[in-house]
Formats: C-alpha cells, structure tokens, sequence
C-alpha cells in the first residue's frame, strides 16, 4: 500500500514530476498582463486557466489565499474549484494561508485547511510561528491525523524579516534556527523524508549582504547583536522534511540558488514559481512550455 504521509507523497511526485510548485496569484497586474478585468471573472478565467495547464505537469501547485479572498464569497468558491481541479490532476495543492494564533482559532484554521471534510481542504498549508511554534499544534495534530503536511515560515526573503529571523537567543541560534529545530523534531526518522517543512526564501543571503543592522536588546532571550552576511547562515544539515522555497524568478531567485541557500538539504527543494510560470499566459501550451523548462533547470542545479 503507498504511503499516505504527505512528506512521501511530497517526495515521491517530485521524482516524478519534478520539484516545482506553481503559484496560483490572481493579482490584479497579472489579471492585466492578461488582458484580463481585475474582478472574480478575470480571476476565474486567471486560475483555472493556469489550473489546467499546470496541474497535471507540476507535483505541486501553490493557491496564495489572499489573491482569492479579496472577492469575496465568489473567491473563496473560486480557491474551492482550483483546489479540487489540481488534485484531481494529481497533484499535491499547498495553500498558501500563512496563519498563526492560538488554541481554539488556531484549531479551526487547521480544520477549515486540513480536514478532508472542509471544501478548503488542501495537501499543506504555511503558517507563521511568531506566537510561538507551540502554538501551532493543532494544526501539526491534524495534519498528522491525516496525512496533511505544514510548512513554518523560518527565513522570509523580505528586508525586515531578517530582523527578528536572525536576531541571537541566549543559546546562540538564531530565531530562524530554532524554528527549524522544532519543526524538526515533529520528523524524527521519517523516510523518505517527514511531513512537517519549512519556508525558507530563494534570496535570504541576497537580504543578509543588504547592510548590517543594530537589534535592541530583548528580554525574550534576543542578544545584542549585528545582522550580516555571516548572520546569514542557518544549520540544515539534520532537517529531514520538504523545504518551500519562495522568491524564484520574477523576484530575483534562480536555481543556482537552491544549493546556496540549502546545502545538503537541496534534494527536499520545492522551488516556487508565480509570476514567471503565469507570464507566457494566456495560452496554456505558452504556460506548460514554461514549466517545463523550468522543471529541467531546477532538475539540473538539484543534482538530480
């Protein structure tokens, strides 16, 4: 019987189809790129037609949340449709939601994104651990329940997110670091790899070598300290889970990247792509061209 843990299915189609995840963002500059009016019709005619030129080539296909509920309940049924489409296709949909908060709110996003009751229900979500990685349990409980996965933003590629993420605690990791290590533990000696990932951005060293920055000294354990490109660096040597890798393409991530940032954890990469998958658009065959070349280049600098 195949492993229904999403880390193994993860890995598995990724063999398969190659590592990359397409993003569905049906953003309004993108909707006029289209041609398209920014309204729920252009969004539609946006994601399902992107749906249906991906879904079937890529082994993950990546919904961003907010791109769809800016319309309402009309987006929020339009996300049910892409959804559904994409994993009828086959492949593994990460719902891009990035929610975090505590007890009972945190239990019912895990229930509206993970159970396969909800018409939201997706393959993985991203969430923020910024109120603690603890506080994230239910969601870890439930996709556990069911073979769900979670990816925890770790190391954003925005400007400010090297603040906090880089900022020293009293035992010398970072708070990046220390969220990978407890992602981490949740994976044990899964194989081939565990369910629970991280986010880690395509250009964080591109961030780090912005200037270094002074942080305040905290009493929540942060240090005095400089953030530089030697600050930089993060430990991924032992993490044993799929690795989400925003920032590719229009924003400035390659695939020569993915070694860079991952060392020997590149071969768990899902490099993720948006704007430079849905630029060829409208034409679907323009669009799976793209993938596909993208798919071979990720391939190449992955050393598969």
């Amino acid at each position: 019987m195949p492993n229904k843990e999403f880390g193994a299915r993860a890995f598995r189609l990724s063999q398969e189809r190659g590592p990359v995840c397409a993003g569905i963002d049906p953003h309004g500059s993108q909707l006029l790129q289209w041609g398209l009016d920014d309204d729920l019709a252009g969004a539609e005619r946006f994601a399902m037609t992107l749906t249906e030129a991906v879904a079937e080539r890529c082994a993950f296909v990546k919904p961003q949340s907010a791109f769809f509920e800016r319309f309402g309940s009309g987006g929020i049924a339009l996300l049910e449709r892409v959804i559904a489409e994409s994993r009828r296709a086959g492949a593994l949909v990460i719902l891009d939601v990035k929610r975090g908060d505590i007890g009972s709110t945190m239990a019912a996003y895990a229930q509206a994104y993970l159970d396969p009751a909800s018409p939201l229900a997706a393959d993985a979500i991203t969430v923020s651990p910024y109120l603690g990685t603890g506080s994230l349990q239910p969601a870890f409980d439930t996709a556990a329940a069911h073979g769900k996965g979670v990816f925890v933003l770790a190391r954003t590629s925005n400007p400010e997110g090297k603040y906090l993420q880089m900022a020293k605690r009293r035992d010398g990791r970072s708070v990046a670091q220390s969220v990978i290590d407890e992602v981490n533990e949740r994976n044990g000696d899964a194989e081939p790899m565990g369910s629970f990932g991280i986010v880690m951005g395509a250009t964080i060293g591109a961030c780090a070598a912005e200037g270094e920055a002074r942080l305040r000294e905290s009493t929540y354990g942060i240090t005095h300290t400089t953030v530089s490109q030697r600050d930089s660096a993060h430990d991924l040597s032992q993490f044993n889970g799929p690795i989400l890798v925003p920032g590719m393409g229009a924003q400035g991530g390659r695939p020569s990247d993915l070694p860079r940032v991952l060392g020997s954890a590149t071969n768990f990469a899902i490099p993720s792509y948006s704007r430079q998958i849905a630029q060829p658009g409208p034409a679907a065959a323009s669009i799976r061209t793209a993938v596909e070349a993208l798919q071979e280049e990720c391939r190449a600098a992955m050393g598969e």
